[in-house]
């Protein structure tokens, strides 16, 4: 049985020294310097397992049907009627998972009574016995296989989870701008009309509560007066200079960034969707992670580009989102619970198909997957892996770019 080690690539590697500088391993090139043998086929496209002139050709047959094995049996070159022939083909799993299959005469074959699900990898062990002497075979049939050390793993930052339920959480997409939280504005005036004495703050200067702003001189009583911050924050606007009259109009406007909302724009036909209290998820250029909102108005008008304003309020402790900025996001409009479900950060194609890598030991090989919904980070599995596996969620492009490296074809 062929050893099964093979190493990261040459360029991994130089990466992983690049950013692990700090850890040395040692790794031993075993077969991934030395070619395969191409397999010897016979007319049915099949393995030929020869023992003398007693000669199995074993292929696996998928037109029209789920693939099954069929095996033509020659002996000294003439072949053999199937039902002369006993045979039985044990398939060895990676986490020794064994799939004994029987074999029944059908025309001049002999027919598998299993599907030969996917991944097609394992060891094969073939006995057959004719005329009362016994043959055997074994050999290796890997494909998307791949064994890395757990210290490598570890050093490639190879994440893994758990694959179980989830509650794929169903959004629109909407589109916007952050804006002043209108109730976290006031507008200053003067309670009796007159003269500006003196103007304590300037545009954009933050001011506490109680901080004095103004002094004004009452034209009735000639008395001054002054005028107190509210509420913690900056003034966001300014219209008072010393020796006007404050002409009833408002002089300052100090606005708390403490908490912001977000107007954003959503399709009349998903607007019924939207519900109040449900959450948005804000993508705003220059941070990493997006920040949550919880919508608070839905507007009931439609605007000249048809869409409905729908308006989330965030929090903004730290005061690092800016009003004015625009922004995209993600609007939850329903929770779907599933058995089953994968993060969409562990996906691949390999062949025709989308994979996630399962680990066994320092063992990683792919599992086809049949998916259903996507919402999220998450994809809904209804085929193709067992509850409970391991599988790589995290850097899984390692593992493809390692098995593709490899050259290991899809041998029928």
């Amino acid at each position: 049985m062929k050893n099964l080690t093979r190493n990261i690539g040459s360029a991994l590697l130089a990466l992983m020294m690049l950013t692990h500088s700090n850890l040395s391993f040692s790794f031993e090139n075993v077969d991934s310097e030395q070619a395969e043998e191409e397999p010897e086929k016979g007319p049915h496209r099949g393995r030929l397992l020869r023992d003398g002139d007693f000669v199995v050709e074993l292929a696996i047959f998928e037109t029209g049907v789920p693939p099954e094995f069929r095996v033509w049996v020659t002996d000294k070159g003439q072949l053999i009627n199937p039902a002369d022939v006993s045979l039985k083909v044990t398939l060895t799993r990676l986490g020794d998972i064994q799939d004994d299959i029987n074999f029944k005469p059908q025309g001049d074959f002999l027919r598998g009574d299993s599907v030969i699900y996917e991944p097609h990898s394992f060891i094969v062990t073939v006995s057959a016995e004719y005329q009362g002497k016994s043959h055997r075979w074994q050999y290796d049939n890997f494909e998307g296989r791949t064994m890395i050390e757990g210290e490598v793993a570890r050093a490639l930052e190879i994440g893994t989870s758990i694959a179980g339920p989830a509650v794929l959480k169903e959004t629109i997409s909407v589109y916007g701008k952050l804006i002043p939280h209108p109730e976290y504005v006031r507008n200053i005036t003067a309670r009796f009309e007159g003269t500006l004495k003196k103007v304590n703050v300037s545009l954009g200067q933050r001011v506490v509560k109680g901080q004095a702003l103004l002094t004004i001189e009452s034209n009735e009583s000639l008395k001054p007066y002054t005028l107190f911050s509210p509420i913690d924050g900056i003034v966001g606007h300014r219209n008072a200079n010393p020796g006007e009259q404050t002409s009833a109009r408002v002089l300052l406007s100090i606005t708390d960034n403490s908490v912001l909302m977000s107007e954003l724009a959503v399709f009349p036909s998903d607007r019924q969707r939207v519900s109040i209290g449900a959450k948005v998820w804000l993508t705003v250029k220059g941070f990493e992670q997006p920040v949550m909102g919880t919508i608070t108005q839905i507007d009931n008008l439609i605007h000249s580009n048809q869409s409905v304003i729908v308006r989330a309020q965030l929090n903004n402790m730290s005061e690092k989102l800016v009003a004015g900025s625009f922004v995209s996001g993600e609007i939850e409009v329903a929770d779907h619970k599933v058995p089953l479900a994968v993060k969409r950060s562990g996906l691949q194609a390999f062949r025709d198909f989308t994979v996630v890598f399962v680990k066994i030991g320092t063992e990683y090989e792919v599992r086809m997957l049949e998916l259903g919904r996507v919402a999220g980070e998450w994809v809904e599995v209804l085929g193709g892996l067992e509850p409970g596996s391991e599988y790589v969620s995290e850097n899984s492009y390692i593992l493809k770019a390692d098995i593709e490296k490899s050259g290991a074809s899809h041998d029928h």
